[in-house]
């Protein structure tokens, strides 16, 4: 090859490279500003990753290219509240007891340091509906919880919101918390072997049960055990009251009873304090104007649907010695639903 080949190669070779470096440098600051915001969810099989990917989808629509949306599964809901606090996720699935229990340094969140920082009222999604079932050979036996107080049960997998809220039922009338863990797809094998007495069910807003105890209820004969007159009376004057559920919206077999009393929780996918403000007030406009579309995906959504401010007001009063994030302060006070004795996080 002559020098002035060669010349004239090095030189187009070098003029693509320049080029491609600017190319690449024009691409990386775009790349780079680009804002991922990770949903840490319970585990694959259960409602809160379902619910995770919902949301996570009508925001990626909305919120354009600039952001990534994720959803990162965790074994419990416990873990996914643990990860967004220690700064490996931004919304955290929890829920108002897990919230209380968080604050009141309570297992499982007990000498818990995290790394980024607490949890605070962001945004709650949905109620959920605590109840205990036995199975329906067995259910003659008792007549209240402190009947069954003890025998072993599984009050729904360890450090999930619905455990939690069982345990803080089960403490509040007084009675032992004998949680026996069981894989929650065993749970009809498990009330055939004896291994468990009952275990804990639930719904969502008053309707569906997990796909696990759709499972067990298709291979069981079963019938709900509800607390007695005198343990709802507990419940309530302690903050738990208790509320009506429709057994025919939940089962698809007789439970035994005609109303289910289920003691609430809610949902929640709460953020850090430290997350914009800005942000999270557009988050939380993009999901109220979506409210019929979400509950199109999903009927869990739609008590969000018909008070979208309603539910974020019980979420936060549940607990109103939180903080709240400053992108739902400033949401409520536009919808003239803020209460003044409430505590804005910083």
């Amino acid at each position: 090859m002559s020098t002035s080949i060669k010349r004239n190669f090095v030189h187009c070779v070098s003029t693509i490279g320049f080029a491609a470096a600017l190319t690449l440098a024009a691409i990386q600051p775009a790349e780079a500003q680009r804002q991922t915001l990770r949903f840490a969810t319970a585990n694959v099989s259960s409602y809160g990753y379902a619910v995770g990917n919902i949301i996570s989808k009508t925001l990626q629509q909305n919120l354009g290219d600039d952001f990534a949306v994720v959803v990162q599964p965790f074994p419990s809901t416990t873990a996914a509240m643990k990860a967004t606090m220690n700064g490996n996720a931004e919304f955290g699935y929890t829920a108002d007891v897990g919230m209380r229990g968080l604050y009141k340094d309570d297992r499982p969140f007990k000498g818990f340091e995290p790394e980024a920082g607490l949890l605070v009222h962001t945004l709650y999604v949905y109620p959920m509906e605590t109840f205990l079932v036995v199975p329906a050979d067995s259910a003659g036996q008792y007549d209240s919880y402190g009947d069954l107080a003890a025998e072993g049960l599984f009050f729904s997998p360890a450090g999930f919101m619905n455990w939690i809220n069982m345990n803080r039922v089960m403490s509040t009338l007084g009675y032992p918390f004998n949680h026996v863990e069981i894989d929650s797809a065993t749970v009809s094998d498990s009330f055939n072997s004896g291994a468990i007495a009952g275990a804990a069910a639930y719904t969502t807003a008053g309707t569906g049960l997990p796909t696990w105890w759709r499972e067990a209820e298709l291979r069981s004969d079963i019938s709900v055990v509800n607390p007695s007159e005198k343990e709802r009376e507990k419940l309530r004057s302690s903050g738990l009251t208790p509320v009506e559920v429709d057994p025919s919206e939940a089962f698809s077999q007789d439970v035994g009873v005609e109303t289910i009393w289920g003691v609430p929780l809610y949902l929640a996918y709460n953020v850090r304090a430290d997350m914009d403000a800005d942000l999270v007030h557009r988050i939380l406009n993009i999901l109220y104007k979506n409210g019929e579309q979400l509950a199109e995906s999903d009927s869990g959504f739609r008590p969000l649907a018909r008070d979208f401010v309603g539910v974020q007001v019980a979420g936060v009063a549940g607990n109103p010695g939180i903080p709240v994030h400053a992108g739902l302060a400033a949401f409520l006070k536009e919808h003239d639903a803020w209460n003044d004795s409430w505590i804005i996080a910083e």
